[in-house]
């Protein structure tokens, strides 16, 4: 793919460093001593909240007095011998959240903007683009809008901003969460190439260990609230720390979580897709292309006591057709309709039901948990719910309560939802979703990725809460790439592919022609 970095990594050293985000009593990191020589290849790991996603931002410039993150810094911490904030253009950092680094409305455009900004001549940039667009499989052009794209397209553009940059030091962060498997390895591949053809630096987040140990030479393990507790091969760290490891929760090859899931009593159908067709919004301005076609003449049944799982290619329609199905966007044709149980409540199609009844029947966690966030606290966002339907304030405390024990969230509750982490802030989405309690719990749940970013003991937490209210009689619909969620907890696949579906009740996906009705 030619080229994508400069011609050697980047030096990294950190002494005695920590980092207090503001607002907080306790350190994300603190007495963090590490030096990574130039060209290793660092994965890092840790328990979720261990200060994994803090650690790249100060990387990358983030912190420090001239920081864009508020908090207290302890410490030194050294790019080639400088403060980070200092050498912000030999870094390229590909967060959590792609949605929050893509800033132009065209694809080229966004990923021309970091070389644009540093300085690099005109005739060199556009080459660069391409190259950058072409190494992650990125699948339309230059022009194509940034807000049509979805979750998966928007990550894999955002590498390619970082690679278009050509850093010095690499820094990814969960870098393939969003993709699905074959654009998982794609991603991992371009790595493997860039890291033979380049002497980058980088530093790795992911929680696909197994994955990606063969992209690395080092394994640096944090305490959370601490600093490293392990540090070395692959190999040694998971021989020697694996099953301390495990018990603290990070993913260790070999060694994932078995959560205690009941049987799924399956029932009436509760909700059906019939001939739903979607396309995405006209774009405004003249030279605008039209809008295309996402999904056709979709069906699909979803029915009590099961689990039904989205799968298939980013970009297919997984996310668009879950916000159908929650009744939050009206198809451009067809229709979804409540049946069984549920029209009872209302027999009027789903996006015509009053936002009040719809949010009581029909649970919803969105693909960027912010989207969802209405007050001030974790504790009041799980409490909105609740209360809002009438529950008893002592109810809907101990239920809460509950919640944020389970999911690991209570040290968090007083704290602004905005300020937590990826990963925290997922459980939290997931868990406003679920704070109305067993009893009170919506008959449909749908959900877009519910376990990103997890480590394995709230990744255990999350699944059997999910299970439990499945064999209560709920339906559940994610959208989802995690593999060992699907083994655990899906009980029909539904695979989402050039504006189609195609379902099994069986939990497997079937290759082949579309039926003239599937999914029910």
């Amino acid at each position: 793919m030619g080229s994508t970095t400069g011609p050697r990594g980047a030096r990294v050293e950190l002494s005695g460093w920590g980092w207090r985000h503001s607002g907080r009593t306790a350190h994300a990191l603190r007495g963090v001593d590490l030096t990574v020589e130039p060209g290793e290849r660092i994965l890092l790991l840790g328990a979720s909240g261990a200060g994994k996603s803090t650690l790249l931002h100060a990387l990358a410039g983030l912190t420090g007095p001239d920081g864009a993150i508020a908090g207290d810094q302890e410490g030194t911490l050294l790019v080639d011998g400088a403060p980070a904030d200092r050498r912000r253009g030999a870094v390229g950092l590909v967060g959590q959240d792609p949605e929050t680094q893509l800033v132009m409305a065209r694809a080229g455009d966004d990923v021309a903007f970091g070389p644009e900004n540093l300085g690099v001549a005109p005739e060199l940039i556009w080459p660069r683009v391409d190259a950058a667009l072409a190494a992650v499989g990125f699948p339309y052009g230059r022009s194509h809008p940034t807000g049509a794209l979805s979750g998966g397209e928007k990550q894999r553009l955002a590498l390619a901003g970082a690679l278009a940059m050509r850093p010095r030091l690499l820094l990814l962060d969960e870098p393939t969460a969003n993709l699905d498997p074959e654009g998982a390895a794609h991603v991992r591949g371009v790595l493997s190439t860039l890291l033979m053809e380049t002497e980058a630096t980088l530093v790795l987040v992911e929680h696909r260990v197994a994955d990606v140990v063969d992209l690395v030479d080092r394994v640096v393990v944090l305490e959370p609230g601490g600093g490293v507790a392990a540090d070395g091969p692959p190999g040694p760290v998971f021989t020697e720390h694996g099953a301390a490891l495990a018990a603290q929760g990070v993913w260790i090859p070999g060694a994932d979580p078995a959560p205690a899931v009941p049987v799924a009593p399956g029932g009436p159908v509760l909700a059906e897709a019939a001939g739903v067709a979607a396309r995405t919004p006209r774009e405004p301005g003249v030279r605008a292309a039209p809008p295309r076609t996402v999904l056709s003449d979709v069906d699909l049944a979803v029915a009590a006591g099961t689990a039904t799982a989205l799968t298939g290619p980013n970009g297919a329609g997984k996310s668009t057709l879950l916000m159908m199905l929650a009744g939050l966007t009206r198809p451009h044709r067809g229709v979804v309709l409540p049946r069984g149980p549920l029209a009872g409540a209302d027999r009027r199609p789903l996006c015509r039901w009053p936002a009040r009844r719809l949010a009581r029947h029909v649970g919803t966690v969105f693909q960027h948990a912010e989207d969802q966030f209405v007050t001030g606290t974790v504790r009041d966002e799980l409490l909105f719910a609740p209360l809002r339907a009438g529950a008893a304030r002592a109810e809907a405390e101990g239920w809460v309560g509950e919640l944020l024990e389970r999911l690991r969230l209570t040290a968090l509750a007083d704290m602004h939802p905005y300020t937590l982490s990826g990963g925290e802030k997922r459980r939290l989405s997931v868990a406003t979703a679920l704070s109305s309690g067993p009893l009170h719990a919506p008959d449909v749940l749908v959900l877009d990725e519910p376990t990103f970013g997890q480590d394995t003991r709230t990744w255990r937490e999350l699944v059997e809460l999910l299970g439990a209210l499945r064999a209560e009689g709920r339906a559940v619909v994610m959208a989802t790439h995690d593999e060992p969620l699907l083994r655990s907890l899906a009980d029909v696949r539904v695979r989402v592919a050039g504006g189609r579906t195609e379902a099994c009740g069986d939990g497997t996906e079937r290759a082949g022609p579309r039926p003239e009705r599937d999914g029910g």
